[in-house]
C-alpha cells in the first residue's frame, strides 16, 4: 500500500471505526455481538485487500466509510415507495460522504484525497474510473459473501425468477474481473453458490 501519511491514515480508519462502533444495531459474528456497521466496514476492507491488494489510499478510505453512520438515516424515514427508496439512497450517499469529509478534514487530511473519497462514496464518478468500479465490485462481493443468504431468508416470498433477476442486475454492476473472481470464491453461501457462479459465468 502506498499511503501518503501512515499515521494520519491509521487515525482516519480508527475514527471511522469509532463512529461506526456507535451503531446500536448488533450482528453476531463468531458468537460475539458487534455493531452492524462496524462489521460491514471491516468486511469491506478485508474484501478489498483480498480482491485488490494494491488498492490506493483513496479507495481504502472510501471502502472503510462506505456505510458510515448508516443507522442514523433509517429507511422508515422516507416513503415506502420506489421514489422514496431512491430519495433515501441519495440522501444516504450525501450523508456518508459528508460524515467522512468532516472526519478527514478534522485530521487535516489532504484536500484532494478528501474530495476523491467523497466522490467515491457518493458514486459521483463514472464506472470508467478504476477506483469507482473496484469499489462497486467490492460492495457486490461483500454482499454475496456475507449478506446474500440473509437477504434470501428474509424474502422467502419471492419467486425464484425474481431472485435470479436481482442477482443478474447485481452482477451487471461488476467488472469482468469481479465476475471471474466470484467463480473462485469459496465463501459463497453453500446452497446459493451454484446459482451465483452459473450467473457469473454466463456474464463473463
Amino acid at each position: 500500500m502506498n499511503i501518503s501519511n501512515p499515521s494520519k491514515f491509521e487515525q482516519a480508519i480508527a475514527q471511522f471505526d469509532a463512529f461506526n462502533a456507535l451503531d446500536p444495531n448488533m450482528e453476531e459474528v463468531a458468537g460475539e455481538k458487534q455493531p452492524k456497521e462496524l462489521i460491514y466496514a471491516r468486511r469491506m476492507t478485508e474484501m478489498l485487500m483480498r480482491y485488490q491488494a494494491a488498492a490506493s489510499e483513496t479507495l481504502l478510505l472510501a471502502a472503510r466509510c462506505q456505510h458510515i453512520g448508516r443507522w442514523q438515516m433509517p429507511r422508515s424515514d422516507y416513503p415506502m415507495t420506489k421514489p422514496g427508496y431512491h430519495q433515501w439512497r441519495n440522501a444516504l450517499k450525501s450523508f456518508h460522504a459528508e460524515t467522512a469529509r468532516n472526519i478527514l478534514t478534522a485530521l487535516d487530511y489532504d484536500a484532494t484525497i478528501i474530495d476523491q473519497v467523497c466522490a467515491l462514496v457518493k458514486k459521483d464518478l463514472p464506472r470508467s474510473n478504476a477506483d469507482a468500479q473496484t469499489l462497486e465490485d467490492v460492495i457486490v462481493l461483500v454482499f454475496l459473501e456475507h449478506y446474500l443468504a440473509q437477504f434470501v431468508a428474509t424474502h422467502s416470498d419471492y419467486e425464484e425468477s425474481k431472485f435470479v433477476d436481482i442477482l443478474v442486475k447485481t452482477l451487471m454492476k461488476t467488472s469482468q474481473q469481479a465476475r471471474e473472481y466470484i467463480l473462485s470464491m469459496t465463501t459463497l453461501p453453500v446452497a446459493l453458490a451454484p446459482l451465483v457462479k452459473k450467473l457469473a459465468l454466463a456474464h463473463c
